[in-house]
């Protein structure tokens, strides 16, 4: 047995709890226990993770706003731990169901999870019930998570984030169950990893202090796995990529000096693609690949493939020729690239690879890509459908309602047409827009997001979870955290335990007190997450309501 001693004093009282994400199953017991300041962890394992954990846990609820009583003869003095196997690693697909039980008159919460991260989950579960008024509900909870992937994805390739803020992320993630980050490294705009094997591609960093060293990485994968969080690496290949390869080798990279706009070569600026027909292409995507692969411990590794532009490829002498050689249709390119690739990207059997769905049903798509492939859809619910009929795989981030920077206004042009007020672009302004993916993802949006309920269960079964990504246009470290939260934990929830009660009703109304409450926390806790309305409803929740 494993002893890490404080003192726990709790008494009968009633209290409000602010779950989030609402358990799969909890009984109330009809009583409630004050919790103070100190507890004392029995677990039958040693385990670092599990011990900071819980010492995190405890400084939280015993910090400032911790109100302190002092009573004689406390009810429970301990929290018994049982974690039947202690040595399981965070990778796809891991238990982390759990149990909770405060017993009426008993001296002792306990818990038992198959998994340290269960755990993990559990004391999350224990903190939410004492951290909302100093008071812990006599209940039994058994959970589990209705999906395995529960994901934010960050960019830091369009504006640096610093790793400080990153962190941060990672640390709300567990506060509400997420267990995914998806971090797009590098796009066109700034390539911001020192790597050994090329160093002179950080040049193309926007500055010496926005740089990420390989320790960096590794610190961001050991500090999220403290929290049941799992890191996976996106290098976005072979579109989105100008900026470090050029510095390699110019003649691996075409359009990049090409009109984005003008010339069709892009979405966005600047344009930039890997030339797939030249051999330093491989050369280099083998060394970045091994390098990586050193600092990202997850058996995922996410390879972009998104938006390749065939105007681009118009722009290459060696593609036209490659082409005459090989009569045919473009997409001939996209085999070839991954005839070439796959065999490097599997270099392990635990190896799964993931590519946003545009791969598949771009112009420019693969014409047989393996069904082992994960694919991430990010179109409408449509394609979705497709793939999972396909019988591929699939991570769902629905630009319709969970691309966290959509309806904000212009993004990446200084003289956006959409954007004057006349008739022509009326709609653009007035209609709810304000962008492409247009309007703005509110929480209530994420919350009752619905598209599988006509899905068959074979394809239900092909879907792994949710990701809400952040593309960075307009988005850096000093407004990360207000741009994702609180409206992300709608995510959470309903990737967790689903968005509707025990009737079949949306519980959008209980979600909304309940997110109030997750954001005064986030705010006790020195974050700036996004207000969601005045404080008034916050502390008059049925006087904001129609």
């Amino acid at each position: 047995m494993h002893f890490l001693f404080c003192i726990c004093q709790i008494f009968c009282i009633a209290s409000v709890t602010a779950l989030l994400p609402y358990p799969s199953s909890i009984i109330y017991h009809g009583a409630s226990v004050k919790f103070s300041r100190t507890c004392q962890l029995i677990s039958d394992v040693e385990n670092f993770i599990i011990t900071s954990a819980f010492n995190r846990m405890m400084s939280s609820i015993s910090s400032d706003k911790m109100v302190v009583f002092d009573f004689e003869k406390p009810h429970i003095s301990e929290v018994q731990l049982r974690i039947e196997d202690p040595f399981t690693e965070l990778q796809f697909g891991v238990d982390e169901s759990y149990s909770l039980e405060v017993v009426p008159g008993s001296s002792s919460v306990y818990i038992s999870a198959k998994t340290v991260w269960g755990g993990l989950h559990a004391f999350t579960t224990l903190q939410q019930l004492i951290s909302s008024s100093f008071t812990l509900d006599v209940v039994s909870i058994k959970d589990t998570p209705a999906y395995p992937h529960r994901g934010i994805m960050i960019d830091s390739g369009r504006n640096f984030l610093t790793v400080d803020s990153i962190l941060e992320q990672i640390d709300i993630m567990a506060s509400c169950k997420m267990n995914v980050l998806h971090w797009h490294l590098v796009d066109t705009q700034s390539w911001s990893l020192k790597l050994d094997s090329h160093p002179e591609m950080i040049e193309d960093a926007y500055s010496e202090a926005e740089v990420y060293m390989k320790s960096d990485l590794s610190y961001v994968v050991w500090y999220a796995r403290q929290r049941g969080v799992r890191v996976i690496p996106e290098l976005d290949m072979p579109g989105h990529a100008l900026t470090g390869w050029k510095r390699v080798d110019p003649n691996m990279v075409v359009c990049g000096d090409t009109g984005w706009y003008e010339d069709d070569t892009a979405v966005q600026p600047p344009p930039g693609q890997l030339d797939v027909t030249v051999e330093s292409t491989y050369e280099t995507v083998k060394d970045i690949y091994e390098e990586l692969t050193q600092a990202f411990s997850d058996n995922m590794f996410h390879l972009g493939s998104d938006e390749l532009n065939i105007g681009c490829y118009n722009h290459s002498e060696s593609i036209k020729m490659w082409l005459q050689e090989h009569p045919g249709k473009y997409n001939q390119l996209v085999d070839h690239w991954l005839s070439r690739t796959l065999p490097l990207f599997r270099d392990k059997k635990e190896r799964r690879l993931i590519m946003w769905e545009d791969i598949v049903l771009s112009s420019m798509n693969a014409s047989d890509l393996p069904k082992d492939i994960i694919l991430q859809s990010w179109n409408e619910h449509e394609n979705v459908n497709v793939l999972t009929s396909k019988g591929y795989d699939v991570i769902i981030s629905s630009s319709s309602f969970l691309y966290l920077d959509c309806g904000i206004g212009p993004s990446y042009l200084i003289n956006d047409k959409r954007f004057v007020d006349n008739e022509v672009n009326y709609e653009w302004n007035y209609l709810g827009k304000d962008s492409w993916c247009g309007p703005y993802k509110t929480w209530q949006r994420i919350y009752s997001m619905d598209i599988l309920s006509n899905f068959t269960k074979s394809q239900q079964q092909h879907v792994l979870g949710y990701e809400a990504p952040l593309w960075s246009e307009q988005v850096d470290s000093l407004v990360l955290t207000q741009k994702i939260w609180p409206r992300t934990a709608a995510l959470g929830e309903l990737a967790w335990s689903g968005n509707k009660d025990e009737n079949g009703e949306l519980r959008l109304e209980d979600f909304g007190i309940r997110l109030h409450q997750f954001r005064e926390q986030l705010v006790a806790e020195g974050k700036r997450p996004s207000p969601i309305a005045p404080k008034y409803c916050s502390q008059n929740p049925y006087k904001c309501r129609i």
